[in-house]
């Protein structure tokens, strides 16, 4: 970390300390997915945790999918990360370019003790027999949509314009957040961390550690 980068939420440092202790569940690998609707904050809260956790790889679902497949993208995502992250041996995908339109050279991602999977789907039921955990960002959707749209720009409205429809359609056929683990809510100093509707103390229950007051930024 720079010297003027800030210092990441201490509820990071606590959930990063949990997810650490939870056994392997691909190989010798500690897979956490981190769901949630597009906007939602899933990429900037997993590059945070992944800083905490020591540089944990972070896997981001933006590079397997593509404009042909928004969601459709099981069948590359298992042979070339999960089957190898399951052997202890380092996986390697083909990113894709959303501006060439087409996928690059394969990028490797090492088998390390906790690797994070980022990215609308990352709970989808072909991926959570090999989650060890399952973090959903939990933001209302027409909020998430409009920070999105907002980030992107009048240049990608078109995209969004399709990205909605099926978004709206993959979880209303394979939802996540009914089998998260824990909830992430962004509050005004960093995080709060709540169990979640799979977790062993019931929905939306406050746990010991957060930061700040649970207003929403």
């Amino acid at each position: 970390m720079s010297p003027s980068s800030p210092a990441p939420p201490p509820a990071l440092h606590d959930l990063a300390h949990r997810l650490r202790a939870l056994p392997p569940s691909c190989g010798p690998v500690r897979l956490i997915g981190v769901d949630g609707h597009a906007g939602s904050g899933k990429t900037t809260f997993a590059g945070q945790l992944a800083e905490v956790l020591g540089g944990a790889p972070v896997l981001h679902l933006d590079d397997i999918a593509s404009h042909d497949e928004l969601f459709a993208w099981t069948g590359r995502l298992l042979p070339q990360v999960i089957e190898p992250l399951r052997r202890g041996e380092t996986a390697h995908y083909a990113p894709y370019d959303w501006r060439a339109r087409h996928f690059g050279p394969p990028r490797p991602l090492p088998p390390a003790p906790v690797v994070l999977v980022e990215g609308v789907g990352a709970g989808r039921r072909a991926l959570r027999p090999h989650l060890a955990q399952l973090l959903w960002l939990e933001l209302p959707h027409e909020e998430a949509w409009a920070r999105g749209q907002s980030r992107d720009g009048a240049e990608q409205r078109e995209f969004w314009a399709g990205w909605l429809v099926a978004e709206r359609r993959h979880f209303a056929e394979d939802p996540s957040r009914p089998f998260a683990d824990l909830l992430v809510r962004q509050v005004m100093e960093g995080y709060e961390v709540l169990p979640g509707p799979a977790g062993p103390t019931g929905p939306d229950q406050q746990v010991t550690y957060g930061d700040g007051p649970s207003a929403m930024c």
